[in-house]
């Protein structure tokens, strides 16, 4: 058995693809090998800036013996079919084999393979792989016409300590690489894994992306132990800048107090984009004047001459943005709505002035129906998307929201309309906190509100895996702003509220729309609630009964629902509402009808159905009064588990499907009641399992 290592050397890979980039190549040569039959023990890939690895261990010299059948024409037919067959199995009519089929006889070829040289295979599967390598970009270099992400400098290609002779390009496979492009930036020979892991690292770089992740994190949260501060986590940032280097060496710098009037998200944004610091906080949480960069060099003054250049870098980043801030403080939120109109929303929803006033008119609303002040809600989402014509947010997209409630404070606004002008885009996913103020719950429901039922008016839904406007992620948000606040807002009357401050003519009715987004927020809260161990059928079984949209009574029913169906009585009832329903499903399509209305009392013959209709006359009722009084589905439930012994003993002793025309009909009907019943609750033909 041998070990194979590939090392495709090349100017620096962007951060975001490298991931992929070595999934990518692991699974493309496997499944190469795999197709010629070639087998192995283990296979590892790796990448830095630089550089994809793929190690492969345990291969054999070469592939196993492999034999193939062909089933070719009939014995008999016309030259020209055999002339074909004969071309593709590259044999004679005298090698091929004549069986009978039982439909006829067949020419059959066997063709009888040797095992091909692994290294032989090596080079066609690799070779391949690159000729076909998926990068999201890729580029030409010099007058190669072949594409790489960036130009390739050596390929270094080992089995069993000989070279396989892969060439893509210029590159010529051989049995040199080289280190750190500036530390140790000489070549150097190796023979196997093992010796390039250790020539490697003598050559300061790091092939593991793991282990430059824990150096990055572990020297950065020592230096900023070290300055009695803490490291701000940004586990994206860390991925990203774990890509960016080849030997990691933490290093501390200062940023000047000048700029620490600047609201912090701001400094900590520009640090992150545009210069990859990590930001360092104090005990009570407030950014501290330092950050961390993570240099690619390691160099005779201690990195002090590195952090002198950075911080030259930030300093000129930072007036950048403390001038966006100074200057934008000059003019008041209100007086940058006007240039809203500028901006268009969507092409068939107006401008995002117009999206203001709609959810400025829809958070009053909302706001009374769950107890807001609605001047403060409606004065908050008018102002919610002013900052998008601020210079800050136009050097940072991603603190729109957030400078709003700065600029909004700097005005004198309220700090209730402050916080809902900041929170109104939450939550923007699972990890994202969920407001609870009132008015910002108000201000967020509205905005989200009317992005669904505008786009879902003219026909813009999610379909399959493509949102590109991200309705999911708004429906999900909506959830859990409900859910999370306890709120019993009557989503229907939301929509249609939302429906009637568009002024634009839109595709469906506010009815049609209502209806397509409920499903929509059935399907939504099924994901949501699947991590709670919530059955999604449950859900689907309540939302069915049609009338339901208030979200929190809604989880009371399936929380219920699923209590019942966990117990001994519910399950078997189950069963018998399943069996019922089967029985009179079968019998309405026999005889053309449907078994409705009241069972005939006169045609009670029997204890069994006597003591059925008895207590379906009873159920029914309470199982109204527990729904209806105080909203107590456990009670309703408790109320049809009184059905089980009596359908139980029904279906042991009476027959349904009775000589007696009138006797069967009453009994169908009795069956169908069962159904009506338990239909009072949730659509049981929808409770999978």
């Amino acid at each position: 058995m041998a070990e194979f290592l590939l090392e495709i050397l090349s100017e620096e890979i962007p951060a975001r693809m490298q991931a992929r980039a070595a999934d990518d190549l692991r699974t493309m040569v496997v499944d190469g090998l795999g197709k010629n039959g070639i087998a192995f023990e283990a296979v590892r890939s790796y990448v830095t800036p630089r550089r994809l690895v793929l190690v492969i261990e345990g291969l054999p010299q070469a592939g196993p013996d492999v034999s193939e059948e062909k089933r070719g024409p009939r014995v008999g037919s016309p030259a020209q079919a055999m002339d074909g067959f004969l071309k593709s199995t590259g044999m004679s009519v005298e090698q091929l084999e004549s069986r009978d089929t039982g439909k006829g006889v067949f020419y059959f070829a066997v063709i009888n393979r040797k095992g091909r040289p692994t290294a032989e295979v090596l080079k066609e599967v690799v070779e391949g792989a690159m000729a076909a390598f998926p990068w999201p970009k890729s580029q030409r270099w010099g007058r190669n016409s072949i594409r790489w992400v960036r130009p390739i400098q050596s390929i270094l290609a080992l089995f069993g300590g000989a070279v396989v002779p892969v060439e893509f390009g210029p590159a010529k496979a051989g049995d040199m690489t080289s280190g750190h492009r500036f530390l140790a930036p000489e070549t150097f020979r190796v023979k196997d894994f093992a010796q390039y892991l250790a020539k490697l690292r003598q050559a300061k770089v790091m092939l593991d992306p793991v282990e430059r992740r824990h150096a990055i994190l572990s020297g950065a949260e020592a230096l900023a132990a070290a300055e009695g501060l803490r490291l701000k986590a940004d586990d994206g940032l860390l991925a990203e800048v774990t890509g960016l280097v080849e030997w990691p060496v933490p290093l501390v710098g200062s940023i000047d107090d000048k700029f620490m009037d600047v609201p912090a998200e701001v400094l900590i944004t520009s640090m992150r984009s545009h210069q990859k610091y990590f930001s360092l906080l104090k005990a009570d949480g407030s950014l501290a004047p330092r950050f961390i960069v993570i240099s690619n060099m390691e160099t005779n003054d201690g990195g002090k001459a590195v952090v002198a250049g950075n911080q030259r870098v930030l300093r000129a980043r930072l007036s950048d943005a403390k001038f966006f801030w100074d200057t934008d403080r000059k003019q008041r939120l209100e007086s940058r709505l006007p240039k809203l109109a500028e901006r268009t929303f969507y092409a068939s929803l107006g401008t995002v002035a117009d999206k203001a006033e709609r959810i400025a008119a829809l958070a009053g609303n909302i706001a009374g129906m769950i107890g807001a002040d609605q001047a403060a809600a409606e004065r908050a989402a008018r102002l919610a998307k002013a900052d998008l014509s601020t210079e800050l947010v136009g050097e940072f997209p991603e603190l729109q929201g957030l400078m709003g409630r700065y600029y909004a404070l700097n005005d004198g606004e309220t700090a209730e309309v402050a916080d809902a002008i900041a929170a109104h885009y939450s939550p923007q996913g699972p990890g994202d906190s969920c407001p609870t103020a009132r008015v910002s719950v108000a201000v967020a429901l509205a905005d989200k509100i009317d992005s669904l039922v505008g786009f879902f008016a003219i026909n813009e839904k999610p379909t399959g895996s493509k949102d590109p406007f991200a309705l999911r992620r708004a429906a999900l948000g909506i959830i859990r702003l409900v859910l999370e606040n306890g709120l019993r807002l009557p989503l229907s009357q939301a929509i249609f509220l939302a429906s009637g401050h568009y002024k634009a003519t839109l595709e469906l009715s506010p009815g049609e729309v209502a209806n397509d987004l409920l499903n929509f927020f059935a399907d939504r809260l099924a994901v949501a609630l699947k991590e709670k161990g919530v059955r999604h059928d449950l859900i689907t079984a309540i939302f069915s009964l049609g009338g339901e949209d208030d979200l929190v009574r809604l989880l009371k029913r399936v929380e219920a629902l699923g209590a019942f169906l966990d117990s001994d009585d519910g399950a078997n009832l189950l069963i018998a509402y399943r069996r019922a329903a089967n029985i009179v499903r079968i019998e309405e399509k026999k005889d053309g009808t449907v078994f409705s209305g009241s069972a005939d009392q006169s045609l009670l013959r029997q204890d069994e159905e006597k003591a059925l209709a008895a207590a379906l006359a009873d159920v029914g009722p309470a199982v109204e009064q527990a729904l209806a009084a105080d909203e107590d589905f456990a009670g309703a439930m408790a109320a049809l588990a009184r059905l089980r012994r009596p359908v139980d003993a029904f279906f042991d002793k009476v027959t349904v499907n009775a000589d007696e025309p009138a006797l069967r009909v009453n009994r169908l009907k009795l069956l169908a009641l069962i159904g009506t019943a338990m239909g009072r609750v949730a659509d049981f033909s929808k409770v999978e399992g």
